[in-house]
């Protein structure tokens, strides 16, 4: 599947502009400020239905604008086209509909586009907190299968459920807050269970990809480790939040679980968030994007939309034109502040200022 167009109305600094896309790859260039990340967020919008950036839905809404409209014309490999187009409304219900076909629900789209999008933030992958490698492996489970959503969602409810529980328990179960609890440790336990052990099946098949990736990236054999290992799934979920629950009724919150877990990364046997320079951690992060992508193609069959949004200029040079140099193939967009990279080879070039694009019917504000 490809992106043959990219059009906004109304979305972050875009009145309304057009992104004419190639099946190769594409260099979006533009100085800092002008729109070349929103165009990237509005394209991985279409696959995961929220901001890379962490951006709440109202602040992809042009300001002052009431609605904004992300509209996508898709090529299938067998060459059907097919048109998508979300409506994004501030404090309303988003919208979607794919070939003028109203979706139930915005979340029926997922699945329908698939990218891949690495950032300077996804430095924190390496170097920041569990729920930032949590969130990594589960995006990877939703892109391999949409549902894993669901399992996600579900897993969630629960976990929250279960602590509103505990907070209104007060440090002290009677006998109906027992009862209850004791409905809410076994959904926890099945959907957990679950969960865990769809995310221990992952790493076992991410693993090598990400080590592959990693020493294209750095030139050199390197040993590379990705782990998720939490005790509990030793001895089963169940067994694990009877353990903990004098505890978590203490302390009014789930203590084990899927939501707690952490996924272990290390550079020739070291920890990488602890030890490795931040040249390395940041080859880590990149790798680790590469390895879900190279693994969502071979799995779904289709090689996602990959989007190096502003990423080169992180990168030494040797690493930057190894990663030009190591591409995998399908549809790429490249986003950049300066020239176009040296060893890139676009297919085409596009221009941002201030929200147009140039050369292209397009018209901004902001």
């Amino acid at each position: 599947m490809i992106v043959e167009r990219l059009e906004l109305v109304d979305f972050r600094n875009y009145h309304a502009a057009r992104f004419d896309l190639t099946a190769g790859t594409t260099v979006v260039v533009g100085d800092n400020g002008h729109g070349k990340t929103n165009f990237a967020e509005a394209l991985a919008y279409l696959a995961t239905l929220g901001s890379f950036r962490g951006a709440p839905p109202e602040a992809l809404v042009r300001v002052g604008a009431t609605m904004g409209i992300v509209r996508a014309q898709l090529r299938d490999d067998d060459g059907r086209a097919s048109l998508i187009e979300a409506e994004l409304v501030p404090g309303g219900r988003n919208r979607v509909q794919v070939n003028r076909q109203r979706l139930g629900r915005a979340r029926d789209l997922l699945g329908v586009v698939r990218v891949t999008v690495f950032s300077p933030d996804d430095l924190t992958l390496v170097k920041g907190g569990p729920a930032e490698r949590r969130r990594f492996l589960d995006d990877t489970l939703v892109a391999l299968a949409v549902k894993y959503d669901a399992a996600r969602l579900e897993l969630d409810r629960v976990v929250r459920q279960r602590n509103t529980l505990l907070r209104h328990a007060g440090g002290r179960l009677d006998e109906p807050a027992t009862v209850t609890l004791d409905v809410w440790d076994a959904k926890l336990a099945a959907a957990g269970d679950q969960f865990g052990y769809a995310r221990a099946t992952l790493v076992a098949r991410i693993s090598d990809h990400v080590a592959a990736a990693y020493e294209r990236l750095a030139g050199r054999p390197t040993a590379i480790e990705v782990r998720y290992e939490p005790p509990w799934r030793q001895v089963g979920l169940a067994a694990a939040l009877a353990e903990a629950r004098e505890t978590d009724v203490r302390r009014g919150v789930s203590s084990v679980g899927p939501h707690r877990d952490e996924v272990e990364l290390s550079i020739d046997g070291m920890p990488a968030r602890t030890h490795a320079s931040q040249g390395e951690q940041r080859t880590l992060a990149l790798a680790l994007r590469l390895g879900a992508h190279a693994l969502v193609a071979d799995r779904t069959g289709s090689s996602p939309v990959l989007i190096l949004d502003d990423v080169l200029s992180e990168l030494d040079p040797g690493r930057a034109a190894a990663l030009l140099g190591h591409l995998p193939p399908g549809q790429i967009v490249i986003t950049t502040a300066g020239a176009v990279p040296p060893g890139a080879q676009p297919d085409r070039v596009l221009r941002v200022v201030g929200g147009t694009v140039a050369g292209m019917t397009a018209e901004a504000s902001g």
